[in-house]
């Protein structure tokens, strides 16, 4: 699909599918930010986006200013701890996304969002590129009222202007669980960057997504 962004191109390869991954056990790990000191860092929010696959969504969101955490994970679904290989079956309800602990006073919601708009095609029902099934659709699971009122005003207003030639087809739903995904899913990017899915699909979105957000990344 073309996006009509300006200056803004998403890339939806398809030369390797995200269901190619492998199977791994289990581990689920709570998301938790500490201060240095040990203690909870209670200034800190919470989002929850699927974009498609999640390796995709987690490369392009930790490299945000703000962001100080975020885990790859299942969210959406009807079964409790389910794992990748459950997920891929597209019947638990899941989709694949990643939960992102932020500073709201270096990153807001609204910054968020528009990362989230302007990196994937949201007009595509449970797709995106050649990653098909309802683990892989758009989603945005907010965490309160004002999440909810942001997600549903820009979606209302990208549409009316015209912005995507297709109608926005992203869910947006209350978050109620969050599982974190296999220990292997994660920073899956930056330690597989060799790997085709990587060097194929997720680095020239990583790219383009650099180019365009250029003055929000993170500083080395």
């Amino acid at each position: 699909m073309k996006l009509l962004f300006t200056g803004v191109l998403v890339t939806l390869a398809t030369l390797f599918s995200c269901a190619q991954k492998q199977n791994a056990k289990k581990n689920i790990s709570k998301d938790m930010t500490t201060t240095t000191n040990g203690s909870v860092n209670t200034t800190t929010d919470t989002a929850t986006f699927g974009t498609g696959c999640f390796w995709c969504t987690e490369a392009i969101f930790q490299e945000l200013e703000g962001v100080i955490k975020s885990t790859s994970g299942y969210s959406g679904g009807h079964v409790a701890n389910p794992s990748y290989k459950e997920v891929c079956t597209g019947t638990t309800g899941h989709a694949e996304v990643i939960q992102v602990v932020y500073d709201p006073k270096k990153i807001t919601y609204d910054e968020l969002l528009e990362v989230f708009w302007k990196t994937h095609d949201p007009t595509t029902l449970n797709r995106q590129g050649n990653d098909v099934g309802p683990q892989y659709r758009s989603v945005i699971f907010y965490h309160n009222n004002e999440q909810k009122e942001k997600a549903e005003k820009y979606k209302a207003e990208l549409d009316k202007s015209g912005a995507f030639i297709n109608p926005i087809v992203t869910e947006i739903s209350p978050y109620t669980k969050f599982y974190a995904a296999e220990n292997y899913h994660q920073d899956y990017f930056n330690q597989n960057g060799s790997q085709p899915y990587c060097n194929f699909v997720i680095r020239p979105k990583v790219e383009k997504f650099q180019k365009v957000f250029k003055s929000k990344l993170k500083h080395e």
